[in-house]
Parts: C-alpha cells; sequence; structure tokens
C-alpha cells in the first residue's frame, strides 16, 4: 500500500515539467495568433505540441489540450490588456476554436506512443 502511494505522487511530481511547457506552448500559440493572426498557422502550432506532449505522456491525453487551449485565449486577452497590438472580435473567438486540433494531435501522439511501444516488444 505504502509502495503504491509513493509511485503515484512521484508521477504527479514528474508531469509537472510537463504541465509548465504545455502552458508555454500555449502562451507560444496565442502570441503567434496575436503578431502573425493566422487561425491556421495557431492550430498547426496547437496540434503539433498537443502531438509532443501525447507522445510525453500518453495517459489522459485530454488533459493536454485543455492546457494548451487554455492559455490562448488568456495570451490573446493579456495582449488586448497590454499591448497595442488588438486582436480583433473574430480572432478572439478563433481562439477558443484553436484548440480543436490539439484533440486529434493528443490522442494522435497517444496512439502512436503505443505503436511505438508494441513495436519494440516485438508484437
Amino acid at each position: 500500500m505504502r509502495v503504491q502511494a509513493m509511485n503515484s505522487t512521484s508521477v504527479k511530481q514528474n508531469d509537472a515539467p510537463l504541465y509548465v511547457l504545455a502552458a508555454l506552448c500555449g502562451v507560444g500559440a496565442g502570441w503567434a495568433d496575436v503578431v502573425v493572426n493566422d487561425l491556421l498557422f495557431t492550430a498547426l502550432l496547437v496540434l503539433a505540441s498537443c502531438m509532443l506532449l501525447g507522445l510525453l505522456r500518453p495517459r489522459w491525453p485530454w488533459r493536454w489540450v485543455v492546457v494548451v487551449g487554455v492559455f490562448i485565449p488568456f495570451t490573446e486577452l493579456a495582449a488586448y490588456l497590454i499591448s497595442t497590438v488588438k486582436p480583433t472580435r473574430a480572432q478572439i473567438y478563433g481562439s477558443f476554436l484553436a484548440s480543436l486540433p490539439g484533440i486529434a494531435g493528443a490522442y494522435g501522439g497517444s496512439f502512436m506512443r503505443g505503436v511505438v511501444r508494441n513495436l519494440r516488444q516485438g508484437r
């Protein structure tokens, strides 16, 4: 019982840097959306970052979509409040839609990790 509790806390501690990486990816995608103003490029960044995070930690891939996707509108809000670059209303609504490709990326990365694991075991 005690060993099992220690393993679950060590797993949570190991995921903390990945949550920070996911937050940085979300802020980066939001910043790119504000500066470049191209929703497809933002969606590509979200897809790639969620795929990487799903590949690194394949368990519960939806969490990477949530963490990355939440920081995109927050970055746009910060850009609206702080900088002189003001995102348009369509850009703000689009920032919520930019997390949809992240679903495919996170689950695709998780699936890819399972395939690689099976290939290494010789199945």
